[in-house]
């Protein structure tokens, strides 16, 4: 049960297990989170104080790919496990260049959903942005429903966004990860000339101080919160990407790309090396 002082949570929420998405806003500084999240990621980062870092310089990331994106002119974005809606949205990035770009933001976690569409009532444009409840796992329903909102054409260019998704374990009816083929099924539902934005957690390449922290921090998760994780292989993770054209500088760790494009009112986050963020990113393009 929540807290007394805590808000009740929307319908179908689990509070017996702490939730990746409700943590991970708590490491960005957000309040869509309960004590059972808080008590989770205070555990996470006595032990990992850099966890926090991490997590801003993937949110950075997010941002200077919707910034970039936008620039080249890109005006349809789909924001996949988009998360707990906090500063620096998809829509308000995208909105600081091009005022006539359009977003939907999908989720499968209950609090995000219901966040989304608290933010979007308040400041959004029904008629550019829209929020769904769908899982990545069924890419033919999940965008059949991201379609119906009528906020995109599925005809023109759209930017698919997965940061910080692929990570938490997508189990199949098998038990199995499933990632790698649900993302092949988006790479075929992308009009040409799509983009395709991926960061993901790996151990591989990472300074070496870090690698059983990371091993004890996927067993955390393994066994404490409602999701498992998985730290692939970057060559794994570049597989994703498919036949995609990788945009410059092509797959490098967070703050590596494009670090030109970190907004104005937003403060880099300094690494000792670009391989302590632990998160390897990059853009693909469909250009056939």
């Amino acid at each position: 049960m929540p807290e007394s002082s805590e808000p009740i949570p929307p319908k179908g929420v689990d509070l017996t297990r702490p939730s990746v998405a409700r943590v991970y806003d708590y490491y960005l500084g957000g309040t869509a989170n309960w004590a059972i999240d808080r008590e989770f990621g205070e555990r996470v980062l006595d032990r990992f104080p850099l966890v926090k870092n991490i997590a801003v310089a993937n949110r950075l990331f997010l941002n200077r790919v919707v910034r970039h994106l936008a620039k080249l002119g890109v005006r349809q974005f789909l924001d996949i496990g988009a998360g707990v809606p906090t500063a620096g949205n998809t829509h308000q990035v995208a909105d600081e260049v091009a005022p006539d770009t359009r977003v939907v933001y999908v989720d499968n976690e209950p609090v995000a959903v219901a966040h989304g569409e608290l933010l979007l009532d308040k400041e959004g444009d029904p008629t550019r942005h829209a929020v769904i409840h769908a899982d990545l796992r069924d890419p033919d329903g999940l965008w059949r429903d991201a379609v119906a909102t009528g906020v995109l054409d599925p005809e023109e260019p759209v930017a698919l966004l997965i940061i910080a998704v692929l990570h938490v374990f997508q189990p199949g009816p098998d038990g199995t990860d499933i990632s790698e083929q649900s993302l092949a099924r988006y790479r075929e539902l992308l009009a040409p000339g799509s983009y395709l934005a991926i960061s993901h957690a790996t151990d591989e390449g990472t300074p070496s101080e870090l690698t059983q922290r990371l091993a004890d921090l996927k067993r955390m998760y393994d066994t404490s919160s409602s999701n498992k994780v998985i730290w692939r292989p970057r060559a794994e993770i570049d597989s994703l990407f498919g036949d995609f054209e990788l945009v410059e500088p092509g797959t490098v760790w967070s703050p590596q790309w494009h670090p030109e494009q970190t907004g104005p009112n937003a403060t880099p986050i300094t690494f000792d090396t670009p391989s302590h963020a632990v998160v390897w990113a990059g853009v693909g393009k469909k250009t056939r």
